[in-house]
């Protein structure tokens, strides 16, 4: 059998393992308790395809334009939940099969993805942008350079975090001469901003500014350590919870963040624009953005599990330990005891222990030992 089709063979399970997975979480304590999103996508599906309205001028939208086509697929079926439950099994089984030819272990780990996120991946988009960057990731990996940015600008207006790999793809481009090719990618991002942009240019920015402006959700980095030490106040805001107040613990949190993903692009500058440090230092940059963010919703784990097991060797292996606690940490809380948490903070140290470990699955992506140094022979 060629090695072609060991992938083929290889991306064929990974699908029929993640379906089986995608399948449980329908049962047992994953089916208690599900905290969903879709209704929020279903009327804004709604309101472009019965309506006839235009997202960002007759009504506010909270993501980027190249999130409107998951909201929009479902809305011909009566069963708007389900169907859409069905576009992320889609996006699912397409996202193993990329991994399938990029790393086996990676595909049949984030094949997994449903059991180690729970029932929000049922009813959560965020396995679009995801599949859209390990696409962007392999087409490059191919030496198909303006696929691969095309689909990275695709994944950008999709949902802004693939930006943050943005820096580290671009030196890997320049580096083989094709750093033109980025162009495929801002050609892609502009069809998806610019007709937004001229017809509604005032609920485009609102949109934009909303995402930037949030203040700490009440699960991220920042609001744990306050809420495991503290007791701060909780607001709803956003379309999330959010600890009101403590601006200065925000700022730091941010230029903590700005000054990991800087000193990770440099890293990945100066070093040697291998295929593996493409890999590592893309989803260390990733990890990087989720674990010191503002915000660290459950879903964000669903960025994380198909790009971190793609680093080989023990770092790998290691990062991908630490990454399935932190998923495990997640569900302790997140959906059955979320209220309980934003209530009276119970649970908070869990949720303090869950983003140190990301922060831990940073340091191991990133952190290179130095060689030690051979001692002089005795005479």
């Amino acid at each position: 059998m060629s090695r072609r089709s060991h992938r083929s063979a290889d991306a064929v399970a990974a699908a029929g393992l993640f379906l089986l997975c995608f399948g449980l979480v329908h049962t047992w304590f994953w089916a208690r308790g599900a905290l969903v999103d879709w209704p929020t996508y279903r009327d804004y599906g709604t309101a472009i395809v019965d309506d006839g309205r235009v997202p960002y001028r007759d009504f506010a939208v909270e993501y980027p334009p190249g999130a409107l086509p998951a909201f929009v697929a479902p809305v011909p079926f009566a069963d708007y939940a389900s169907a859409f439950a069905w576009l992320m099994a889609v996006c699912g089984v397409g996202l193993v099969a990329v991994l399938a030819f990029l790393r086996r272990e990676a595909a049949f780990y984030a094949a997994l993805a449903p059991v180690l996120v729970g029932s929000l991946i049922l009813s959560r988009f965020d396995l679009w942008p995801a599949l859209l960057l390990v696409a962007a990731l392999a087409a490059l990996l191919g030496a198909r350079h303006r696929l691969g940015w095309a689909l990275l600008g695709g994944a950008v207006a999709a949902k802004l975090w693939p930006l943050v790999v943005v820096p580290v793809v671009l030196a890997w481009s320049a580096r083989r001469g094709r750093s033109r090719s980025a162009l495929a990618g801002l050609v892609v991002v502009a069809a998806a901003f610019v007709p937004f942009a001229l017809v509604a240019p005032h609920g485009l920015w609102a949109s934009l500014r909303g995402q930037a402006s949030r203040p700490l959700q009440v699960e991220s980095l920042g609001a744990a350590f306050l809420t495991t030490f503290g007791h701060p106040h909780v607001v709803s805001s956003h379309g999330s919870q959010n600890l009101a107040g403590n601006g200065a613990v925000g700022a730091a949190v941010t230029a903590a963040c700005a000054a990991v993903l800087v000193a990770l692009w440099l890293a990945f500058l100066f070093g040697e624009a291998t295929d593996e440090r493409l890999l590592r230092f893309s989803a260390a940059s990733v990890c990087a953005f989720v674990a010191f963010d503002k915000v660290l919703s459950p879903q964000y784990l669903l960025w994380l599990i198909p790009l971190v097991p793609l680093v080989r060797g023990v770092r790998g292996a290691a990062a991908t330990v630490v990454l399935t606690a932190a998923c495990v940490l997640t569900q302790v809380w997140f959906p059955q005891r979320y209220w309980q948490y934003v209530d009276g903070f119970h649970l908070a140290g869990v949720v303090l222990a869950r983003d140190l470990l990301l922060v831990v699955v940073v340091a191991v992506l990133a952190v290179t030992p130095r060689p030690a140094r051979a001692r002089p022979r005795s005479s």
